[in-house]
């Protein structure tokens, strides 16, 4: 499966008798089935590790493309209208600020690793706390309460699964609790947040600006009003998409599909 083709879908399984295996590209299972899958014996592996490092990259990049306002300057730089820089036009720091990570996994945590570069305070909040040796090495501090993460984050970065539990976790509520000044960015999935709320927030100055790498539906409808904000950057879901991680993903599938194949252990499978 790339770019969740083909649909699994009951009928597609009754078609495919001897299908053993269906692997899929990436680290989100969400458009899948497992229960129906598991009922007609069917395995399913995806990719989550090789995507992490590249996952990781887009998120600093969102972040300090945000903040230093770098799509709205490349318009000021090009534009024929233009026949001064302003002087007045300011970006937010980065270097120095906090950080609130919504999950910590293995792209979590790597992102984590950058922004310890740029001396950022980072706060996380998880289902499990990291061990204290992980979280002194990049210098990160647990909340246990969500809550307390948006409240003093400068920026907050979601970078979780889409389960039931996670669908909109940002909302309305978690919009207001955050700064004033603060930014929201997405490289999870879409439907995390509440996108209603989100252009509402943005609309109302609710939050500063919002850095999404995912949205809902994929493209957004041409109309949509988060295609119309200059405080939003939108990029075509890209966070995996360098030439190297991209071969890697294919032949990690390729690796599944021959060992499922096989009825050997399959690798990263989905259990």
């Amino acid at each position: 499966m790339w770019y969740h083709k083909p649909v699994i879908k009951e009928e597609l399984l009754q078609s495919l008798p001897n299908l053993k295996i269906v692997a899929s590209s990436g680290v989100g299972i969400d458009h899948l089935d497992l229960n129906l899958l598991s009922r007609y014996g069917v395995k399913v592996s995806n990719t989550p590790f090789v995507v992490s490092t590249d996952t990781a990259d887009l998120g600093m990049a969102l972040m300090l493309a945000s903040s230093r306002r770098l799509v709205e300057g490349y318009q000021i730089a090009v534009s024929p209208d233009t026949e001064y820089f302003p002087a007045d036009w300011l970006g937010a720091e980065v270097s120095g600020a906090t950080l609130g990570i919504v999950g910590m996994g293995t792209i979590g945590y790597k992102v984590a690793e950058r922004a310890k570069a740029f001396e950022m305070k980072i706060l996380y909040h998880n289902r499990n706390q990291r061990n204290k040796e992980e979280e002194s090495a990049v210098g990160a501090i647990y909340c246990k309460k969500i809550d307390d993460l948006l409240q003093q984050s400068d920026f907050v970065l979601l970078s979780v699964k889409l389960t039931p539990q996670t669908h909109k976790l940002i909302g309305k509520r978690e919009l207001e609790l955050m700064k004033p000044t603060a930014t929201l960015i997405n490289i999870s999935r879409g439907l995390v947040v509440d996108q209603d709320a989100l252009v509402e927030a943005l609309q109302n100055k609710v939050i500063k600006a919002a850095a999404l790498d995912v949205t809902y539906p994929e493209p957004l409808p041409r109309d949509h009003p988060l295609l119309k904000l200059k405080n939003v950057i939108i990029t075509p879901h890209i966070g995996s998409a360098t030439k190297k991680t991209r071969r890697l993903m294919m032949e990690n599938m390729v690796e599944s599909i021959h060992a499922g194949l096989r009825g050997l252990p399959i690798p990263n499978e989905v259990l």
